[in-house]
């Protein structure tokens, strides 16, 4: 008679998860993850509006190169400051007289639905165009509405140059809506967007907000005074 020697059986150690353990690691994943979840959304939204106010930056200096070479002919808004006559007013000739001496573009109104004179800047293309406001919208990440105008003391030549002010915004922007600007009322009035945001950042503020000038080699030292101001009872030497 063959004996047959009876085969024990013993628990393996390579048995897998229960569903329980599953679920419960499933669990503390979408924990992690929600906790971590604000953080990737703020750094990444940080990166996209910081390379969108790096490309304003070279919009920016892409147009005042441009003015100042001739390659883009000067904005046609003029803003006509008179120190003598200290009143503002403004007319259908799209021109704007300013109370006070100006070196910056708080005196330039917001951009209009109905206005014709912006400029529009393509980041791939390098090209800046003057347009409507709605004759460059279809990539708004690649392209921006550059807002523009000629700061002068009233009574001033040609070979007097004048103030550059300029605002850089976005191309989605909504010209239904409150568009907002530096005022220059007080100190805490800054409307330009911050290169960081938790969320898509404020297409109704600019990008950008800057003053430069524009002269040629025929503008003396005492334009440029008049026309940066001096103090109260001096006059420009």
């Amino acid at each position: 008679m063959i004996k047959h020697k009876q085969q024990q059986i013993y628990p393996s150690d390579e048995s897998g998860f229960t569903i329980i353990e599953s679920l419960v690691a499933i669990v503390i994943v979408a924990i992690l993850m929600a906790a971590i979840a604000p953080a990737i959304v703020i750094s990444t939204a940080t990166r996209v509006q910081s390379r969108r106010v790096e490309l304003a930056t070279q919009a920016t200096k892409a147009f005042i190169d441009g003015i100042r070479t001739g390659a883009i002919t000067a904005p046609s808004t003029i803003i006509a400051r008179d120190p003598v006559n200290a009143t503002t007013t403004r007319n259908v000739s799209n021109s704007t007289q300013a109370a006070a001496y100006l070196i910056s573009s708080t005196e330039m109104p917001v951009p209009q639905a109905s206005d014709t004179n912006l400029y529009c800047f393509k980041v791939t293309e390098g090209t800046i165009t003057t347009t409507s406001t709605t004759g460059c919208r279809d990539k708004p990440f690649e392209q921006f509405y550059i807002q523009a105008a000629q700061v002068k003391v009233t009574g001033s030549s040609v070979n007097d140059g004048y103030r550059l002010a300029i605002r850089v915004y976005r191309t989605d922007i909504d010209f239904s809506k409150t568009i907002t600007a530096n005022t220059g009322n007080s100190n805490n009035d800054k409307k330009t967007q911050k290169t960081f945001t938790g969320g898509l950042g404020d297409r109704q503020a600019p990008l950008i907000e800057m003053t430069t000038d524009i002269g040629n080699s025929n503008t003396t030292f005492q334009a440029l005074c008049r026309r940066l101001g001096t103090a109260t009872n001096q006059a420009c030497q």
